[in-house]
Order: C-alpha cells, then sequence, then structure tokens
C-alpha cells in the first residue's frame, strides 16, 4: 500500500475508533502495557516521549512515574485520540502531561530531547516502522531508553482473520505489514538497525476475553485498525462480516463468552 494511503487509513480509522478504544481493549491490553512499563523503570524527574498514545492508557501511568518534576509528551497521527489524552489531562488536572498531533516518522522535536521513548501497540501500523525507530533513537539523549510493544506472529494472534475479511470487503489491504515486526526477531532487528544496544526482547502469550458476540465484533471492527473501513459498510455488509469473524473465533467460544489467544512482543534498546 502507498505510504500516504497508510497515514490516511490509520488517520482517520483511529479517529473513527477513538471512542471506543477503551471500551473494548483496555483490559486485552494491559498485559503488554505492564510489561512495557515494567521495562521501561521510568525515575522521577524524567522526560519521556509517547508515540502512538491513543487514548492515553500508558501516557498517565507514566505520568505517575515521573512526578512533578518529569513529563509526558504523548503524540498520535489521531486528532481525536490527541484530543483525548488532552481531555483527560484537563480532568486529571495532569500538569506534567502535553498532547501532539504528529507523524511518528517526522517528529517534530530537537536532537537528544527525551530520557525514554515509549511506543504500545502502534509500531506495526507505521507505513515505514525503521524510518520511526531511527526517529526515535535521534531524539532520545544518549543513553535513553526505548520500549516498544508490538502484537506477535499471526499464527498466535486468534482474531487475525479480522484482516483477510475485511479486505475482501475494500479495495486495498488495511494493514499489510501488521505481523511482520512481531514475526521471529524482526522487531529486535529494526532496533539494531537504528543504532539501539542492549537490545531486549520478552514475548508473552495472552487470551482476549469478551463476554459476548457484540463485544467481540465491537472490539475486532469499530474499536481497532479496520474502523475507517467499517465505517463504510452498509448494514448487509457489516451483518456478513460480523458472522464470518465469529466463525473464524468460534474455537475460542467457550460458556462464559470467547476468550480469544493472542501474543505480544515487547523490545527494549538503548542509545
Amino acid at each position: 500500500m502507498d505510504a500516504r494511503l497508510q497515514r490516511r487509513v490509520q488517520r482517520y480509522g483511529w479517529d473513527k475508533a477513538s471512542s471506543f478504544y477503551e471500551q473494548y481493549w483496555s483490559k486485552q491490553l494491559e498485559p503488554a502495557q505492564s510489561l512495557l512499563l515494567k521495562m521501561a523503570n521510568l525515575q522521577p524527574g524524567e522526560h519521556v516521549l509517547d508515540i502512538a498514545c491513543g487514548t492515553g492508557l500508558i501516557t498517565f501511568q507514566a505520568a505517575t512515574s515521573v512526578g512533578r518534576e518529569g513529563h509526558v509528551t504523548a503524540t498520535d497521527l489521531s486528532e481525536k485520540m490527541v484530543a483525548s489524552v488532552r481531555e483527560q489531562s484537563a480532568k486529571r488536572k495532569a500538569t506534567n502531561v502535553s498532547s501532539a498531533w504528529m507523524d511518528a516518522e517526522n517528529l517534530k522535536f530537537p536532537d537528544s530531547s527525551f530520557d525514554i521513548t515509549l511506543c504500545a501497540l502502534g509500531l506495526m501500523y507505521f507505513p515505514d516502522p525503521s524510518r520511526s525507530a531511527k526517529e526515535m533513537h535521534r531524539v532520545l539523549k544518549p543513553g535513553g531508553r526505548v520500549v516498544a510493544a508490538v502484537w506477535g506472529a499471526r499464527q498466535s494472534c486468534g482474531w487475525s482473520e479480522i484482516f483477510p475479511i475485511v479486505d475482501a470487503r475494500v479495495q486495498s489491504e488495511v494493514c499489510p505489514l501488521f505481523f511482520q515486526l512481531g514475526t521471529r526477531d524482526t522487531l529486535r532487528f529494526t532496533f539494531e538497525d537504528a543504532g539501539f544496544e542492549d537490545v531486549r526482547t520478552h514475548r508473552i502469550q495472552t487470551i482476549l476475553d469478551y463476554d459476548t458476540p457484540e463485544d467481540a465484533c465491537g472490539a475486532a471492527f469499530a474499536g481497532g485498525p479496520v474502523a475507517l473501513a467499517y465505517s463504510k459498510f452498509d448494514e448487509r455488509t457489516r451483518a456478513e462480516a460480523h458472522a464470518e469473524y465469529l466463525a473464524s473465533i468460534e474455537p475460542y467460544r467457550g460458556e462464559t463468552g470467547y476468550h480469544i489467544p493472542g501474543e505480544f512482543v515487547v523490545t527494549y534498546g538503548r542509545r
């Protein structure tokens, strides 16, 4: 897919997903986010860049860790995600949090601006993750750290059929390289190529729990990366796509809902 088109799909898709994101994903993403923050080992007074911040699921946890003497700058390609963080910052009176709309492949910060850069489950959406990794390296101070989390290998993610199901109903692939960074050591190699040292990777298994078919479909279609394409489906197309997706996750249905396997890859590096 053309890079400009991919950015447009992600930008406006996550605008569409922003109001559903926490409802369907906050609990499911917590294992990856907790490991990312543990590996980051944030310290009071540090300056943090949170790339692809979404609604701020790790932004405000990071802000608590660095304290009032530290600062967290949250960026996202989705203006509605950024607006959500800004609104939450005001409600929480989080004076050590700022947010900005920004492309992760072209960060508008001087060299050596931050102590640590975080990217929780955003890097696999970027058209050129290698360029973004090099930008993360550039804006870090010498000795600064980076920690990123991505989804793992396709065969380890039971919800992965969402992409071919949607792609069959649109003219272009929604997220063609989604699982690439989580396959084998691709994320580690990407960080090393960007210049990071002491690169370490952890791969963890998880279960995505959804109580009802409506919740499972809400997460997959309205609250995730296919939201822009989904918003253009008519009712008949939506019903067909829902039925096909539910059939694909039927093996993970139990008495208490759906328990869908997933995998995360979390990688650390140092400048």
